[in-house]
């Protein structure tokens, strides 16, 4: 690693600098709670944002996709298809319930849930009488799956959606936010996320007695009472009023994140204009994305140099780059579940880098990311 050179992270937290106006505010009227106005507003803001009618402040995104999966009366022996090309915490909620993960592969257009493998793998779960009770449909990196196309196929066997919007906030197609278009949508503000609260996520619906049941679970499943009673099984999965508090103040330069990070892309695009065996991830022509990781693939038998020899010639110069996700087929907890699959998304793994993507990065850091790429293409 090169001596004295600061850390280019891949995707840092980037406060706005009302947020700490919101967590003072919380300290002086000592609401240091998993309640308070601060969880309130922000849960406004991001129905405003979204318009989505009712959202309830939580935790993370896992904890969302779980609320949701349990609102569902998902339950062991259920069958719930997702994605396999994502984050193990879009999967992790459906083993939660004891219920059976059915992994569907990616398209090549935007590495989401292949449509045409979701519905022979519906086809063929039910053949054997295990109709999936639901859909985890990811939209990765920002950049929106094949709604139209998923939303037909679900509506035709009746399958509700859970949209892990998870790193898709600020993303639309045709004009509407992802998570609004399911059953259930789900947003975090994991520190790496375009906008953050440290910690924490949100669960979105049009379904106003579903997120109060949400947020009923998501404190424990209290009964109204004067003591402590419990008539079912509760989470302690609600975000606090200071972490709301950063969100609100993030929300406020949303907009302006997903520009930066819309801008950070069209850097890379121009460093690898015209280089073949280069693939930057791109939104289709019905899609807006927040591009909240640029995403390169790397065909190495026409560049020359694999995604691994980048990722390393990045580590040398002490700047932080990410394989693409290892899908959930491939991993160790979840090898043995059923899985429908063409190659895509261990292709993707196999050539895939997440490249810096840090709305922090200075005019220098652009320069060096720009030097590690074009000393690599030269030799």
């Amino acid at each position: 690693m090169t001596k004295n050179k600061s850390k280019i992270w891949l995707s840092s937290p980037n406060m706005g600098g009302r947020e700490e106006d919101f967590v003072k505010e919380a300290f002086n009227k000592n609401w240091i709670a998993p309640i308070g106005p601060n969880i309130d507003a922000f849960e406004k803001d991001i129905c405003r944002y979204n318009n989505v009618n009712h959202a309830a402040a939580l935790s993370s995104g896992t904890s969302g996709i779980h609320l949701a999966l349990i609102l569902l009366g998902i339950k062991s022996g259920d069958e719930v298809l997702c994605s396999s090309f994502t984050f193990s915490a879009s999967a992790n909620p459906i083993r939660y319930q004891l219920a059976t993960p059915i992994f569907v592969d990616s398209e090549e257009e935007t590495w989401n849930i292949d449509p045409i493998l979701l519905e022979k793998a519906i086809i063929d779960r039910t053949k054997i009488g295990i109709k999936p009770k639901a859909l985890i449909l990811v939209h990765l990196y920002g950049v929106s799956a094949k709604i139209d196309e998923i939303l037909s196929i679900c509506e035709k066997y009746e399958i509700p959606i859970i949209e892990d919007a998870a790193e898709a906030l600020g993303s639309l197609y045709k004009g509407k936010a992802l998570g609004t278009f399911g059953k259930f949508g789900v947003y975090s503000f994991n520190g790496n996320k375009i906008i953050t609260t440290s910690a924490g996520g949100m669960l979105v619906s049009n379904d106003k007695k579903l997120i109060e049941k949400a947020r009923f679970l998501s404190a424990q499943a209290r009964d109204e009472a004067p003591h402590y009673q419990h008539s079912q099984i509760g989470y302690n999965y609600r975000m606090s009023n200071i972490c709301a508090g950063i969100g609100r103040g993030q929300m406020q330069i949303l907009d302006l994140r997903v520009s930066q990070k819309r801008k950070i892309r069209s850097f890379y695009e121009r460093i690898f204009n015209g280089f073949d065996g280069v693939k930057i991830l791109k939104e289709n022509s019905n899609s807006f994305s927040n591009a909240w990781l640029s995403c390169i693939l790397i065909d190495s038998k026409k560049t020359g140099f694999s995604r691994e020899n980048l990722r390393l010639a990045f580590e040398k110069d002490n700047i932080e780059a990410r394989p693409l996700w290892k899908p959930m087929h491939l991993q160790p907890v979840f090898e043995n579940f059923p899985s429908y699959l063409n190659g895509v998304s261990e292709k993707l793994f196999s050539q895939g880098l997440c490249l810096p993507s840090d709305t922090n990065m200075r005019e220098n850091e652009f320069k060096r990311v720009e030097e590690v790429i074009s000393n690599l293409l030269k030799n």
